[in-house]
């Protein structure tokens, strides 16, 4: 059996997937594996999840959902990956498969939508926006469309990249399937409405574990990107993350502004109801689209750096 070379395909996968994305035809054909397993999710809460569950009741089910869950996506990953090391080249097929579960092309193209809308018109930057972030875009100004799309980008770039590139790296095309899975899994189902309280949180609470290491890294990653600059960022991210209502968003959001010199966070909308939020960053807190582009250029330098590094551990180990 040949050996996998972790940080080779690492670094392939997301090299391949920086500029090809996952192709508009398999989309197309096929769909997407996030597509497949948000029915299974979908499915698992129309027939285990009941409102008239007690917490307990609630939180079993949930479990046993998430078990599901995890087993839908290790049990085809494993044996795929199995019958790849059986070939010598196997590693590079296992990195391209891996690639359909990197989102980082796709996340900088929704981003730089953002950019283009706001430089036509704020209702378009408002549409863009709209599919990235959760809260109500026809209360957003041009500084909140900005803000809002930065810190997507801040944090999707830990869920959607440097997560699903560390756990592949660590535990192969298992590892990033079943990130995959279960960061799926807490963005249908995690969050805390009266339906998903009890029956998401083992979801959500798995979530926030596998993501801890990922999140510190995605903020020294951005740190990482301003180069002198980097010891006055990590003072800021460390500062600031823990007032996140997130165990990990906060930190490359922290980050982020930090790096960007401005703020992040404040006060938002959500179906009508104002959160507030406590703010990151110590610069100005009114954006403008030019804010979006230089957000794009530090995530753009972060991700070379995390290719980078993934070549030079694959020449050591």
């Amino acid at each position: 059996m040949w050996a996998f070379p972790a940080f080779a395909a690492a670094a392939l996968a997301l090299f391949i997937e920086r500029l090809a994305g996952y192709p508009t035809y398999l989309l197309d054909r096929i769909g997407h594996p996030v597509i497949w397993v948000g029915k299974l999710i979908s499915w698992l809460d129309t027939h285990l999840n009941r409102n008239t569950l007690s917490p307990a009741d609630g939180r079993l089910r949930g479990v046993i959902a998430l078990v599901v869950i995890i087993a839908a996506a290790l049990i085809p990953a494993w044996f795929i990956s199995h019958l790849l090391g059986l070939w010598r080249n196997g590693w590079a097929i296992e990195a391209l498969l891996a690639t359909s579960l990197i989102a980082q092309k796709s996340m900088r193209d929704h981003v730089l939508a953002v950019y283009r809308g706001l430089s036509s018109s704020l209702a378009e930057g408002r549409r863009a926006v709209a599919h990235i972030v959760g809260r109500d875009p026809a209360r957003l100004d041009e500084s909140g469309v900005a803000r809002a799309a930065l810190e997507s980008l801040a944090e999707n770039t830990s869920d959607g990249v440097v997560a699903p590139v560390f756990w592949f790296a660590l535990l192969g095309l298992p590892g990033i399937a079943v990130y995959k899975a279960v960061n799926t899994a807490d963005s249908m189902i995690g969050h805390k409405s009266e339906r998903h309280l009890h029956f998401g949180w083992a979801a959500a609470r798995f979530d926030d574990l596998i993501n801890l290491p990922c999140s510190r890294l995605t903020g020294v990653l951005f740190a990482a990107s301003q180069g002198r600059r980097f010891g006055d960022i990590i003072d800021v991210m460390r500062r600031d993350a823990p007032k996140h209502q997130s165990p990990n968003a906060g930190w490359p959001e922290a980050a982020m502004a930090a790096a960007l010199e401005i703020r992040l966070g404040g006060p938002r909308f959500y179906d009508g109801e104002r959160l507030d939020l406590a703010w990151m960053g110590n610069g100005r807190s009114d954006l403008n689209r030019t804010d979006i582009r230089r957000g794009l250029k530090v995530y753009g330098r972060a991700m070379t750096l995390l290719l980078i590094a993934l070549v030079l551990l694959s020449l050591v180990f």
